[in-house]
Protein backbone atom coordinates (compact mmCIF):
# COMPACT_ATOMS: atom_id res chain seq x y z
CA UNK A 1 0.00 0.00 0.00
CA UNK A 2 1.29 3.39 -0.91
CA UNK A 3 1.32 5.88 1.72
CA UNK A 4 2.60 9.34 2.10
CA UNK A 5 5.92 10.45 3.49
CA UNK A 6 5.50 12.18 6.96
CA UNK A 7 7.89 14.33 8.67
CA UNK A 8 8.07 12.37 12.14
CA UNK A 9 11.62 11.48 14.26
CA UNK A 10 12.15 8.00 11.85
CA UNK A 11 9.84 9.00 9.19
CA UNK A 12 11.91 10.57 5.60
CA UNK A 13 10.44 13.74 3.80
CA UNK A 14 10.96 17.22 2.97
CA UNK A 15 10.18 20.48 4.46
CA UNK A 16 6.73 20.92 2.33
CA UNK A 17 5.63 17.30 3.32
CA UNK A 18 5.48 18.40 6.80
CA UNK A 19 3.40 21.50 5.57
CA UNK A 20 1.07 19.33 4.36
CA UNK A 21 1.10 16.85 6.98
CA UNK A 22 0.50 19.70 9.65
CA UNK A 23 -2.25 20.81 7.20
CA UNK A 24 -4.51 17.10 7.71
CA UNK A 25 -3.20 16.76 11.18
CA UNK A 26 -5.90 17.36 13.56
CA UNK A 27 -3.53 19.16 16.01
CA UNK A 28 -2.48 22.65 14.65
CA UNK A 29 0.69 23.47 13.69
CA UNK A 30 3.01 26.53 14.34
CA UNK A 31 3.89 25.97 10.69
CA UNK A 32 0.08 27.40 9.52
CA UNK A 33 1.41 30.87 10.35
CA UNK A 34 1.53 33.16 7.63
CA UNK A 35 5.12 33.98 6.93
CA UNK A 36 5.54 37.79 5.35
CA UNK A 37 8.49 38.98 3.48
CA UNK A 38 11.27 41.00 5.10
CA UNK A 39 10.74 43.91 3.41
CA UNK A 40 7.73 44.73 4.70
CA UNK A 41 7.45 47.94 4.79
CA UNK A 42 5.65 47.87 1.40
CA UNK A 43 1.80 47.25 1.10
CA UNK A 44 0.82 43.32 0.75
CA UNK A 45 -2.87 43.06 -0.26
CA UNK A 46 -5.76 40.38 0.87
CA UNK A 47 -5.10 37.54 -1.20
CA UNK A 48 -5.94 33.23 -0.89
CA UNK A 49 -2.30 32.98 -1.42
CA UNK A 50 -1.74 33.91 2.44
CA UNK A 51 -3.42 30.57 3.52
CA UNK A 52 -0.52 28.33 2.56
CA UNK A 53 2.97 28.37 3.25
CA UNK A 54 5.63 28.68 0.64
CA UNK A 55 8.82 27.48 1.56
CA UNK A 56 12.18 27.38 -0.57
CA UNK A 57 14.36 24.97 -1.36
CA UNK A 58 16.93 24.35 1.80
CA UNK A 59 20.79 23.25 0.94
CA UNK A 60 20.73 20.90 3.83
CA UNK A 61 19.97 17.41 3.50
CA UNK A 62 19.50 17.73 7.23
CA UNK A 63 17.30 20.40 8.16
CA UNK A 64 16.66 21.45 11.43
CA UNK A 65 13.40 24.05 12.50
CA UNK A 66 13.25 25.84 15.46
CA UNK A 67 10.04 27.54 16.25
CA UNK A 68 10.56 31.48 16.62
CA UNK A 69 6.73 32.30 15.94
CA UNK A 70 4.20 32.54 17.66
CA UNK A 71 0.80 32.27 16.03
CA UNK A 72 -2.31 32.55 18.02
CA UNK A 73 -2.18 30.17 21.10
CA UNK A 74 -0.59 27.38 18.79
CA UNK A 75 1.06 24.63 21.65
CA UNK A 76 4.74 23.99 20.44
CA UNK A 77 6.35 21.98 22.85
CA UNK A 78 6.37 18.64 20.79
CA UNK A 79 7.10 20.47 17.54
CA UNK A 80 9.79 23.33 19.10
CA UNK A 81 13.05 21.54 16.71
CA UNK A 82 12.73 18.45 14.83
CA UNK A 83 15.16 17.17 11.92
CA UNK A 84 14.14 16.01 8.44
CA UNK A 85 15.48 13.20 5.90
CA UNK A 86 15.31 12.94 2.61
CA UNK A 87 15.10 9.81 0.22
CA UNK A 88 12.76 9.28 -3.13
CA UNK A 89 12.55 5.30 -4.06
CA UNK A 90 12.30 4.76 -7.73
CA UNK A 91 8.91 3.50 -9.11
CA UNK A 92 8.42 -0.02 -9.12
CA UNK A 93 5.10 -0.86 -9.43
CA UNK A 94 3.37 1.31 -11.23
CA UNK A 95 -0.16 -0.28 -11.42
CA UNK A 96 -0.49 0.53 -7.57
CA UNK A 97 0.33 4.06 -7.91
CA UNK A 98 -2.05 4.49 -10.10
CA UNK A 99 -4.80 2.24 -8.22
CA UNK A 100 -3.81 4.51 -5.24
CA UNK A 101 -5.45 8.14 -6.23
CA UNK A 102 -8.23 9.47 -9.17
CA UNK A 103 -6.17 12.26 -10.54
CA UNK A 104 -2.87 12.90 -12.10
CA UNK A 105 -1.91 16.63 -12.72
CA UNK A 106 0.99 16.69 -15.46
CA UNK A 107 3.63 19.88 -16.07
CA UNK A 108 4.09 19.81 -19.58
CA UNK A 109 7.55 20.99 -20.59
CA UNK A 110 10.02 18.62 -19.59
CA UNK A 111 6.91 15.45 -19.19
CA UNK A 112 4.93 15.52 -22.09
CA UNK A 113 7.26 17.40 -24.76
CA UNK A 114 10.25 18.96 -24.73
CA UNK A 115 10.50 22.60 -27.30
CA UNK A 116 7.81 20.98 -29.92
CA UNK A 117 8.85 17.31 -29.37
CA UNK A 118 7.03 14.86 -27.89
CA UNK A 119 8.63 12.75 -25.63
CA UNK A 120 8.08 8.82 -26.18
CA UNK A 121 5.02 7.14 -25.10
CA UNK A 122 3.49 10.05 -24.16
CA UNK A 123 0.10 9.44 -25.90
CA UNK A 124 -0.14 5.66 -24.88
CA UNK A 125 0.58 6.52 -21.43
CA UNK A 126 -2.18 9.32 -21.16
CA UNK A 127 -4.75 6.55 -23.05
CA UNK A 128 -4.31 4.31 -20.66
CA UNK A 129 -5.14 6.16 -17.22
CA UNK A 130 -7.99 7.80 -19.68
CA UNK A 131 -8.79 4.26 -19.71
CA UNK A 132 -8.84 3.96 -16.20
CA UNK A 133 -11.42 6.74 -15.21
CA UNK A 134 -8.25 9.00 -14.34
CA UNK A 135 -8.92 12.58 -14.48
CA UNK A 136 -5.94 14.30 -16.06
CA UNK A 137 -4.74 18.01 -15.90
CA UNK A 138 -1.87 19.56 -17.31
CA UNK A 139 -0.50 22.36 -15.05
CA UNK A 140 2.69 24.29 -16.83
CA UNK A 141 4.47 27.64 -15.25
CA UNK A 142 5.12 28.60 -19.16
CA UNK A 143 3.02 31.93 -19.45
CA UNK A 144 3.75 32.52 -23.08
CA UNK A 145 0.36 31.03 -24.08
CA UNK A 146 -3.06 31.22 -22.88
CA UNK A 147 -5.23 27.99 -22.65
CA UNK A 148 -6.79 28.31 -25.80
CA UNK A 149 -3.23 28.57 -27.14
CA UNK A 150 -2.41 25.57 -25.74
CA UNK A 151 -4.74 23.44 -26.52
CA UNK A 152 -3.67 23.54 -29.98
CA UNK A 153 -0.12 22.58 -29.17
CA UNK A 154 -1.79 19.46 -27.86
CA UNK A 155 -3.88 18.93 -31.02
CA UNK A 156 -0.70 19.63 -33.01
CA UNK A 157 0.58 17.07 -31.53
CA UNK A 158 -1.54 14.46 -31.70
CA UNK A 159 -2.69 14.57 -28.05
CA UNK A 160 -6.82 14.73 -27.41
CA UNK A 161 -6.73 17.56 -24.25
CA UNK A 162 -9.90 19.41 -23.28
CA UNK A 163 -8.83 23.20 -22.99
CA UNK A 164 -10.59 23.28 -19.27
CA UNK A 165 -8.11 20.21 -18.61
CA UNK A 166 -5.06 22.96 -19.10
CA UNK A 167 -3.90 25.35 -16.63
CA UNK A 168 -1.08 27.74 -17.40
CA UNK A 169 0.49 30.29 -15.34
CA UNK A 170 -0.82 33.24 -17.66
CA UNK A 171 -4.32 31.68 -16.73
CA UNK A 172 -3.37 31.63 -13.33
CA UNK A 173 -2.24 35.59 -13.07
CA UNK A 174 -5.87 36.61 -14.45
CA UNK A 175 -7.37 34.45 -12.20
CA UNK A 176 -5.34 35.74 -9.03
CA UNK A 177 -6.75 39.15 -10.24
CA UNK A 178 -10.06 38.23 -10.34
CA UNK A 179 -9.77 36.84 -6.88
CA UNK A 180 -8.72 39.60 -5.01
CA UNK A 181 -11.53 41.81 -6.77
CA UNK A 182 -8.49 43.84 -8.81
CA UNK A 183 -10.15 47.17 -9.47
CA UNK A 184 -11.30 47.32 -13.25
CA UNK A 185 -10.22 50.53 -13.40
CA UNK A 186 -6.48 49.91 -12.78
CA UNK A 187 -4.28 48.75 -15.67
CA UNK A 188 -1.96 46.06 -15.47
CA UNK A 189 1.44 46.39 -16.73
CA UNK A 190 2.97 43.17 -18.29
CA UNK A 191 6.37 42.18 -18.46
CA UNK A 192 5.61 38.72 -20.70
CA UNK A 193 4.29 37.74 -23.34
CA UNK A 194 0.87 36.69 -25.55
CA UNK A 195 -0.43 34.01 -22.70
CA UNK A 196 -0.89 36.52 -20.73
CA UNK A 197 -2.43 39.39 -22.80
CA UNK A 198 -5.00 37.16 -23.66
CA UNK A 199 -6.23 35.58 -20.26
CA UNK A 200 -5.95 39.13 -19.12
CA UNK A 201 -8.41 40.45 -21.81
CA UNK A 202 -10.35 37.32 -21.09
CA UNK A 203 -10.76 38.46 -17.61
CA UNK A 204 -11.87 41.76 -18.33
CA UNK A 205 -8.62 43.74 -17.33
CA UNK A 206 -6.92 46.13 -18.77
CA UNK A 207 -3.22 46.03 -19.69
CA UNK A 208 -0.75 47.75 -21.26
CA UNK A 209 3.25 46.30 -21.89
CA UNK A 210 3.86 43.05 -23.46
CA UNK A 211 5.63 42.38 -26.82
CA UNK A 212 4.70 45.76 -28.17
CA UNK A 213 7.31 46.90 -25.51
CA UNK A 214 10.09 44.83 -26.92
CA UNK A 215 11.53 47.43 -29.67
CA UNK A 216 11.01 50.28 -27.35
CA UNK A 217 14.52 52.01 -26.24
CA UNK A 218 15.81 54.61 -23.77
CA UNK A 219 17.64 57.31 -24.86
CA UNK A 220 19.67 58.39 -21.77
CA UNK A 221 20.20 62.34 -22.48
CA UNK A 222 20.72 64.25 -19.54
CA UNK A 223 17.77 65.41 -17.41
CA UNK A 224 15.83 62.66 -19.05
CA UNK A 225 12.93 61.75 -16.83
CA UNK A 226 11.19 58.15 -17.89
CA UNK A 227 6.90 59.05 -17.57
CA UNK A 228 4.66 55.81 -16.54
CA UNK A 229 0.89 55.33 -16.01
CA UNK A 230 -0.16 56.19 -12.50
CA UNK A 231 -3.38 53.84 -13.15
CA UNK A 232 -0.73 50.69 -13.20
CA UNK A 233 -2.47 48.74 -10.14
CA UNK A 234 -0.70 45.21 -11.04
CA UNK A 235 2.64 44.29 -12.72
CA UNK A 236 2.90 40.78 -13.76
CA UNK A 237 5.75 39.64 -14.75
CA UNK A 238 6.63 36.10 -16.71
CA UNK A 239 8.56 34.82 -19.55
CA UNK A 240 9.68 37.14 -22.51
CA UNK A 241 11.68 36.89 -24.92
CA UNK A 242 11.08 40.26 -25.78
CA UNK A 243 12.69 41.19 -22.36
CA UNK A 244 14.81 44.92 -22.45
CA UNK A 245 15.84 47.61 -20.57
CA UNK A 246 12.68 49.80 -21.12
CA UNK A 247 10.29 47.07 -19.59
CA UNK A 248 12.62 46.80 -16.43
CA UNK A 249 12.55 50.43 -15.78
CA UNK A 250 8.84 51.06 -16.23
CA UNK A 251 7.43 48.11 -14.22
CA UNK A 252 10.55 49.50 -11.73
CA UNK A 253 8.58 52.59 -11.64
CA UNK A 254 5.20 51.27 -11.13
CA UNK A 255 6.18 49.14 -8.66
CA UNK A 256 8.24 51.66 -6.68
CA UNK A 257 5.92 54.70 -7.40
CA UNK A 258 2.34 53.71 -7.73
CA UNK A 259 0.85 53.18 -4.03
CA UNK A 260 -0.08 49.67 -3.50
CA UNK A 261 0.90 48.24 -6.94
CA UNK A 262 1.37 44.83 -7.09
CA UNK A 263 4.45 42.96 -7.68
CA UNK A 264 2.99 39.17 -9.73
CA UNK A 265 5.10 36.65 -10.90
CA UNK A 266 3.87 34.25 -12.95
CA UNK A 267 6.96 31.70 -12.07
CA UNK A 268 10.54 31.71 -11.21
CA UNK A 269 11.91 29.22 -13.49
CA UNK A 270 15.50 29.25 -14.18
CA UNK A 271 15.44 27.09 -17.11
CA UNK A 272 13.21 26.37 -19.48
CA UNK A 273 13.17 23.84 -22.84
CA UNK A 274 12.22 26.04 -26.03
CA UNK A 275 14.14 23.81 -28.08
CA UNK A 276 14.93 19.65 -27.22
CA UNK A 277 18.50 20.41 -28.06
CA UNK A 278 19.68 22.49 -24.39
CA UNK A 279 18.03 24.44 -21.50
CA UNK A 280 17.24 28.10 -22.24
CA UNK A 281 17.05 31.06 -19.48
CA UNK A 282 13.62 30.90 -18.07
CA UNK A 283 10.99 33.28 -16.71
CA UNK A 284 13.21 33.66 -13.25
CA UNK A 285 15.23 35.53 -14.69
CA UNK A 286 12.93 38.27 -16.20
CA UNK A 287 11.55 38.41 -12.50
CA UNK A 288 15.29 38.23 -10.72
CA UNK A 289 15.74 41.60 -12.95
CA UNK A 290 12.85 43.59 -11.45
CA UNK A 291 13.06 42.32 -7.83
CA UNK A 292 16.59 43.72 -8.02
CA UNK A 293 15.73 46.87 -8.80
CA UNK A 294 12.28 47.15 -7.07
CA UNK A 295 13.92 45.10 -3.94
CA UNK A 296 10.63 43.56 -3.42
CA UNK A 297 9.62 40.04 -3.61
CA UNK A 298 6.75 38.80 -5.94
CA UNK A 299 3.60 37.10 -5.45
CA UNK A 300 3.59 34.22 -7.21
CA UNK A 301 1.07 32.39 -8.52
CA UNK A 302 2.76 29.76 -10.81
CA UNK A 303 4.05 26.87 -9.63
CA UNK A 304 5.11 26.05 -6.25
CA UNK A 305 2.57 28.34 -5.02
CA UNK A 306 -1.13 25.81 -4.27
CA UNK A 307 -2.94 29.06 -6.32
CA UNK A 308 -3.57 26.65 -8.66
CA UNK A 309 -3.89 23.31 -7.14
CA UNK A 310 -6.48 25.15 -4.66
CA UNK A 311 -8.32 26.86 -8.22
CA UNK A 312 -8.42 23.37 -9.83
CA UNK A 313 -9.36 21.11 -6.65
CA UNK A 314 -11.98 23.67 -5.55
CA UNK A 315 -13.25 23.63 -9.45
CA UNK A 316 -13.36 19.74 -9.75
CA UNK A 317 -14.07 18.85 -5.87
CA UNK A 318 -10.39 17.29 -6.21
CA UNK A 319 -9.44 15.74 -2.91
CA UNK A 320 -5.44 16.60 -2.88
CA UNK A 321 -5.01 13.60 -1.36
CA UNK A 322 -6.17 10.88 -4.27
CA UNK A 323 -3.74 13.79 -6.12
CA UNK A 324 -0.32 12.85 -8.30
CA UNK A 325 1.64 15.21 -9.16
CA UNK A 326 3.65 13.96 -12.08
CA UNK A 327 6.86 16.72 -12.69
CA UNK A 328 10.57 16.95 -13.92
CA UNK A 329 11.07 19.74 -11.44
CA UNK A 330 12.25 19.11 -7.80
CA UNK A 331 12.24 22.99 -6.56
CA UNK A 332 8.42 23.28 -8.89
CA UNK A 333 6.53 21.02 -9.67
CA UNK A 334 7.64 18.14 -6.77
CA UNK A 335 7.17 21.29 -4.38
CA UNK A 336 4.06 22.32 -6.21
CA UNK A 337 2.73 18.83 -5.43
CA UNK A 338 4.00 18.64 -2.04
CA UNK A 339 3.24 22.12 -0.68
CA UNK A 340 -0.76 20.86 -1.56
CA UNK A 341 -0.51 17.46 0.05
CA UNK A 342 -0.58 15.17 -2.92
CA UNK A 343 2.00 12.50 -3.70
CA UNK A 344 4.29 13.08 -5.92
CA UNK A 345 6.23 11.42 -8.96
CA UNK A 346 9.40 12.98 -10.30
CA UNK A 347 10.41 12.11 -14.08
CA UNK A 348 13.87 12.30 -15.54
CA UNK A 349 13.31 13.23 -18.75
CA UNK A 350 13.33 16.61 -18.21
CA UNK A 351 15.35 19.23 -16.35
CA UNK A 352 16.06 16.81 -13.24
CA UNK A 353 18.79 14.43 -13.10
CA UNK A 354 19.56 11.47 -10.71
CA UNK A 355 22.59 12.85 -9.73
CA UNK A 356 20.92 15.70 -9.63
CA UNK A 357 18.07 14.28 -7.05
CA UNK A 358 20.30 12.33 -5.19
CA UNK A 359 22.91 15.23 -4.60
CA UNK A 360 23.30 14.93 -0.68
CA UNK A 361 22.85 18.96 -0.76
CA UNK A 362 19.24 18.63 -2.64
CA UNK A 363 16.32 18.23 0.36
CA UNK A 364 13.67 18.33 -2.08
CA UNK A 365 12.37 14.75 -2.28
CA UNK A 366 9.39 13.29 -4.34
CA UNK A 367 7.65 10.26 -3.27
CA UNK A 368 8.67 8.30 -6.00
CA UNK A 369 11.07 9.05 -9.43
CA UNK A 370 11.03 7.10 -12.56
CA UNK A 371 12.87 7.94 -16.26
CA UNK A 372 9.71 9.14 -18.02
CA UNK A 373 5.88 8.70 -17.63
CA UNK A 374 5.39 5.96 -20.17
CA UNK A 375 6.84 3.94 -17.26
CA UNK A 376 3.52 3.21 -16.71
CA UNK A 377 3.11 0.81 -19.11
CA UNK A 378 5.80 -1.61 -18.49
CA UNK A 379 6.59 -1.33 -14.54
CA UNK A 380 4.82 -3.77 -12.87
CA UNK A 381 4.83 -5.60 -9.55
CA UNK A 382 7.54 -8.07 -9.57
CA UNK A 383 6.45 -11.83 -9.15
CA UNK A 384 7.63 -13.96 -6.91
Amino acid sequence: MLTKTTATATATATASLSVASALSSTTPSPFLCHFTPNNSRFFTPPNPLSNFLSIRGNTNKHNTYTNKNKCNNFGTSRMESFTIKASAQPLKNAEELISSVETFIFDCDGVIWKGDKLIDGVPETLDMLRSKGKRLVFVTNNSTKSRKQYGKKFETLGLNVNEEEIFASSFAAAAYLKSIDFPKDKKVYVIGEDGILKELELAGFQYLGGPDDGGKKIELKPGFLMEHDKDVGAVVVGFDRYFNYYKIQYGTLCIRENPGCLFIATNRDAVTHLTDAQEWAGGGSMVGAVGGSTQREPLVVGKPSTFMMDYLADKFGILKSQICMVGDRLDTDILFGQNGGCKTLLVLSGVTTLPMLQNPNNSIQPDFYTNKISDFLSLKPATV
